[in-house]
């Protein structure tokens, strides 16, 4: 059976708020990334264990199905403790406002924002919208009630 691959292209709209904070708009630093890399429009110090709401300077209109997803930067979380408290952050077609990125500090030491500085990445995802159907019967399955752990370690 053949492999189709269909390259769609995604239109996203992007409002900078202040024109003269110079710090670059969402983008993929490779090919084939997923994420694009958000950057801080602030300078600050995220102190140990302390969690603050970062501007990015930029609003974004997606076309309705859509979402972004704000997601923590893996060297950042590995190397600094820096990570994305509500990961996913999850951005609605109909939100009109500044992302933002809620940042925790679990590192050792205060950790230094400066203006431009990556600080998360967003990713787009389609997403589908369901009907609820109340119901007295589902089927079974061979895992039933097993939840955390229960299909094993490896």
């Amino acid at each position: 059976m053949p492999f189709f691959y269909i390259d769609l292209k995604l239109n996203l709209k992007l409002k900078r708020i202040n024109k003269s904070i110079l710090n670059p708009i969402p983008e993929y630093k490779t090919e084939h990334s997923a994420g694009m890399d958000l950057t801080s429009s602030e300078s600050l110090i995220l102190k140990k264990g302390e969690r603050k709401l970062v501007g990015t300077n930029f609003i974004i209109e997606l076309e309705n199905g859509y979402e972004a997803q704000v997601r923590p930067r893996s060297g950042l979380a590995l190397k600094n403790g820096i990570t994305v408290l509500n990961t996913p952050g999850t951005i609605d077609a109909d939100y009109r406002g500044e992302v933002k990125v809620l940042l925790m500090n679990f590192g050792d030491e205060d950790f230094e924002i400066n203006v431009g500085d990556r600080i998360a990445q967003m990713i787009i995802s389609k997403y589908t919208k369901v009907t609820i159907v109340e119901t007295e019967n589902l089927s079974d399955t061979e895992r039933g009630e097993g939840g955390y752990g229960s299909t094993g370690v490896n």
